[in-house]
């Protein structure tokens, strides 16, 4: 319980940072276009790098997840610490471009823009809503049902690729300063 309430504290931490991203996630694509076509094409190769240059390539500092999931440091990272991050970019994207942003964020005190913000929940809800209209689906066994949830899983699909690759965009900019 006292892990969740540090998180928590982290969290409301976070609310306070006086810097900003380089740029947000609705002009990311237009600030660094050839990245973000790299991101939304190979985005585990991308958040390989990024993670890495995040850690100023000492992967003696790298931790599973950024160390801001359960798993973290029990995943046998000092030992082969190159071959964890591939593991975690392919097998858990989604946390590994959050880690990353959450990583620089916490370092720099970049406060992420309430329009961020609303990208970031509108991917999840659509997520949500998309697995929920799934199994509303599979339940019924209704034809038109299971055609409208492949279409919402497909546009829920393609939100997600699109504000992974616009974070990690952010993300490299940020890098970039450094």
């Amino acid at each position: 319980m006292a892990s969740l309430d540090a998180e928590m504290e982290k969290m409301k931490f976070r609310q306070n940072y006086q810097n900003h991203w380089h740029t947000d996630l609705l002009r990311a694509p237009q600030s660094d276009p050839l990245f973000c076509c790299f991101s939304l094409w190979c985005g585990p190769c991308a958040s390989y790098i990024l993670r890495k240059r995040a850690l100023y390539n000492d992967m003696s500092r790298y931790t599973c997840c950024g160390g801001y999931m359960p798993c973290s440091g029990r995943c046998g990272e000092s030992h082969c610490p190159e071959l964890c991050l591939c593991t975690e970019v392919f097998l858990c994207f989604a946390n590994s471009v959050a880690s990353t942003r959450f990583m620089l964020q916490d370092e720099f005190n970049l406060q992420t823009t309430k329009c961020d913000n609303c990208i970031i929940g509108f991917m999840f809800c659509l997520q949500q809503v998309a697995c929920i209209f799934s199994c509303i689906a599979c339940i019924t066994g209704n034809d038109e049902l299971q055609e409208a949830s492949r279409v919402l899983n497909c546009c829920s699909d393609m939100v997600y690729c699109t504000v992974c690759s616009c974070m990690q965009v952010c993300d490299n900019l940020n890098i970039c300063i450094i």
